[in-house]
């Protein structure tokens, strides 16, 4: 990975805590620390992924999380949905990336597009 961290403004922490950790908790993703009104989740200790208030919330983005494997893709969709995501693109194999790509895509709070994605063939 490229990078180290990214920091998101949101418009509501506490729906997007709720939101994003029960949409990354099949990618073994949890809340790791919160400081200053910014909660960062990651995995093993490590806050990769921070959101918070703060400024204006940004627009628009694109997030893609890493999953270990296909089923991993599908947990995220159902969770994420449950946590009251909006279905952006069920899961399933995107060959305009490449064959194994295998993604899922939720449009979070605010409006992000959320997607888990494995680039491994299947089990």
């Amino acid at each position: 990975m490229i990078l180290d961290h990214i920091g998101l403004c949101v418009s509501d922490t506490a729906a997007s805590k709720a939101f994003f950790a029960a949409a990354l908790a099949p990618l073994g993703v949890s809340v790791v620390m919160e400081e200053h009104g910014w909660v960062g989740l990651g995995k093993d200790g490590k806050p990769d992924f921070w959101f918070g208030a703060g400024g204006t919330p940004h627009a628009g983005m694109h997030l893609a999380f890493a999953a270990g494997n296909r089923e991993q893709v599908r947990a995220f969709y159902t969770a994420a949905l449950a946590a009251g995501g909006t279905d952006n693109g069920p899961p399933g194999i995107r060959e305009i990336y490449h064959p194994n790509y295998y993604g899922a895509f939720v449009l979070g709070p605010d409006g992000h597009n959320i997607e888990a994605v494995c680039h491994l063939a299947e089990d």
